[in-house]
């Protein structure tokens, strides 16, 4: 709903318990807590209210930066916006401002997927920001953006098909085109995966942005992050790593030529380099310009080629001491 709807005062240490509170998941990872402010959400605070305010809104160059304040595990945010947030709360609850809610989205639930790991939480794609919000400058770099992010995504998946693979594109950019193309008009293009994994790696791997196919094996996955935020491809690519630790498909991040050191920062955070295998070890930087000098110059023989021959021109992500 993209609002804000309480408090809750943390008043224990963190504990496990298995004792069933919730139908169908045990969430055994608890925190006993005190709730300060509780609103109905037709009451909450929304979020977009306070975006002028909060820090994580502030010089954004794309108007989906602000999710990776709020997926994945919790984060701390920075003492002034937990403040203001707060505040906003109090207000909203002295003097109750009715907004109506969508029915449907407050009717959903988000699946809990069974995994080697337990049950875990699909991220769906991203939202669209609200463009009544987005300023002139924003909107015309995020349609930039998107279309370069539609131009490699068209380019591997016609590079895959060129190469005698299958291949795969997230399941929510179907409907996409590119210069008169449609992604579904592809010959090559798988309408199901194949179901080697369990439910929530094959929630994973249905949202990354290509695959290459030879049969029911997978034998490359690409997320493309033309965005500054650089994290949701990184983030199932983790969660990809952390529910499959003996995953031996090659992974690219494929990117800007001038986000080559960002990728590599955050590939290299200590939340990623913990994973077992670590995400540096597993995944290569490919960047826009080397795959479109590539792609140009093996046209003429793209047929003959295996599809190793991207590792000629992708990185591998990890830092030497």
């Amino acid at each position: 709903m993209s609002r804000w709807i309480g408090v809750l005062e943390v008043v224990s240490e963190p504990y496990q318990e298995t004792t069933p509170i919730w139908a169908g998941e045990v969430f055994p990872c608890r925190l006993k807590v005190r709730p300060l402010i509780a609103l109905d959400p037709e009451y909450g605070v929304p979020l977009f209210d306070l975006r002028d305010r909060l820090s994580f809104f502030q010089n954004m160059t794309s108007p989906i930066a602000w999710i990776g304040q709020f997926r994945g595990s919790p984060k701390e945010f920075k003492r002034q916006d937990g403040e203001l947030i707060v505040e906003a709360l109090r207000a909203a609850h002295a003097s109750p401002v009715a907004r109506p809610v969508d029915p449907r989205k407050l009717a959903r639930r988000p699946k809990a997927w069974r995994s080697a790991v337990g049950a875990v939480v699909i991220p769906e794609p991203e939202p669209e920001p609200p463009t009544a919000t987005a300023a002139g400058a924003t909107a015309e770099a995020a349609s930039r953006e998107d279309s370069t992010h539609t131009e490699i995504q068209w380019t591997l998946l016609k590079l895959g098909s060129d190469l005698g693979l299958d291949v795969w594109v997230a399941r929510n950019d179907r409907g996409r085109s590119f210069r008169g193309q449609n992604f579904s008009d592809l010959p090559r293009l798988r309408s199901e995966l194949p179901r080697q994994f369990d439910d929530a790696i094959n929630r994973t791997v249905e949202l990354i942005d290509v695959l290459w196919l030879s049969g029911s094996a997978i034998v490359a996955a690409f997320e493309i992050e033309s965005t500054t935020s650089i994290y949701s491809g990184l983030l199932r690519m983790a969660d990809l790593v952390s529910m499959q630790p003996n995953l031996k498909i090659p992974l690219f991040l494929v990117a800007p030529d001038d986000k080559r050191h960002k990728v590599f920062g955050e590939v290299n955070r200590p939340t990623f380099a913990r994973l077992k295998p670590p995400l540096h070890e597993v995944c290569r930087y490919l960047s826009f310009g080397a795959l479109r000098e590539r792609v140009k110059s093996v046209t003429p023989v793209v047929r003959y080629l295996k599809p190793e021959f991207l590792d000629e021109v992708a990185e591998s992500c990890e830092v030497e001491e």
